[in-house]
């Protein structure tokens, strides 16, 4: 997430006109949900911080508790560069803080993922311990993008990373300090680096690792038009990543310029059942893949609201999934997140329908 180094594929702010002319009311408003992927900050002008992140909370369906993931907000301007990303952790902590004092039905940011530069191998250390310190019992990953495409000329993807960083073995000592502070890590990549992380995943077994975004399927440059290539692809690698037991996928991140998204093209927004009916192959192959209790949805607010709305977008996870038993539901959509990011909240045995 965040803006691309040329401009081209720069995600559009959100339209709340353009939202509010289709509206739609939750359905099975009464089901748990921990939001697993969302971000605040101020992008362009435009901030999504508590009141905005309110406002969709707001919308209609029950939203036990969040997870922020980093964002590059807040940094420190002030002292050592490797620390500056703990101004993020501060600010994050300051948030929810204010959220529960205003009495938030919502535990916001019961989870903090943060950023720390892993190429510090060892050294990381310390700002992890910064990062514990800030996050006032909230820290529960790390995350340090590996994001590159070599088809795009000139390296036209967002923030591209070097090459071969899943496999550096200074960017591997850092993930082993992530591992020894019962950390999980948050890998944001693309989806022909898939294999990247698989090989990684094999070489470190116990370390607790998250896909984001289902892999971030580009369908924009030299992978527009493919489809079906992408998604065969895709799928075969995903394959071999869930053989690595210790590995989860968070399934979301549809609404992104880099995945092809044009929703936001269109006079009206999507409905639900246009969502679900475009999503489903892709939600069905990852919980035939890894099972629900290794797969848990996210929204990736506020990047996926220039497409569609909150409320919407819960409601199209909760149509493709109406034919799934309760307590898959409630792994996908509460329990898997849950116990994945060591969330204090109850663990249900059962979750009804509605």
């Amino acid at each position: 997430m965040g803006l691309d180094v040329t401009g081209r594929y720069r995600y559009p702010a959100p339209n709340p006109a353009w939202l509010a002319r289709a509206r739609e009311e939750a359905i099975a408003p009464n089901l748990p949900i921990v939001d697993p992927h969302h971000h605040l900050w101020v992008e362009a002008g435009n901030p999504y911080l508590l009141d905005e992140l309110l406002d969709d909370l707001d919308e209609g369906h029950r939203i036990d508790a969040t997870v922020f993931v980093q964002a590059h907000y807040a940094y420190r301007t002030n002292g050592p560069a490797h620390l500056a990303p703990v101004g993020e952790t501060e600010a994050v902590a300051a948030i929810a803080a204010q959220a529960h004092r205003r009495g938030a039905r919502t535990a916001i940011a019961a989870g903090i993922v943060a950023h720390a530069d892993l190429m510090l191998g060892d050294a990381v250390e310390e700002v992890l311990a910064a990062h514990a310190e800030a996050a006032d019992g909230r820290l529960r990953g790390i995350r340090h993008s590996v994001s590159r495409d070599e088809l795009f000329p000139n390296g036209i993807v967002l923030r591209p990373s070097p090459a071969g960083m899943l496999a550096d073995p200074v960017y591997r000592a850092g993930l082993a300090q992530v591992q020894a502070m019962g950390l999980v890590y948050d890998a944001m990549l693309y989806h022909q680096q898939i294999p990247e992380l698989t090989g990684l995943a094999r070489a470190m077994p116990d370390l607790p690792i998250i896909l984001d975004h289902i892999g971030c399927i580009i369908g924009v440059g030299p992978y527009e038009g493919r489809t079906d290539e992408n998604f065969r692809r895709w799928s075969q690698d995903m394959a071999d990543l869930a053989s690595c037991p210790d590995v989860r996928v968070k399934i979301g991140g549809f609404g992104m310029i880099i995945c092809g998204a044009r929703w936001h093209e269109r006079d009206q927004p999507p409905s639900s059942t246009e969502l679900a009916d475009a999503w489903r192959p892709y939600i069905d192959r990852c919980i035939d893949l890894f099972g629900a209790d290794r797969c848990m949805f996210e929204s990736n607010f506020p990047v996926d609201k220039a497409m569609y709305s909150y409320c919407t977008l819960w409601n199209a996870f909760k149509r493709v999934t109406a034919g799934a038993s309760d307590m898959e539901r409630h792994a996908l959509f509460a329990g898997t997140a849950t116990a994945t990011y060591g969330l204090s909240l109850p663990v249900l045995t059962e979750a009804p329908h509605g």
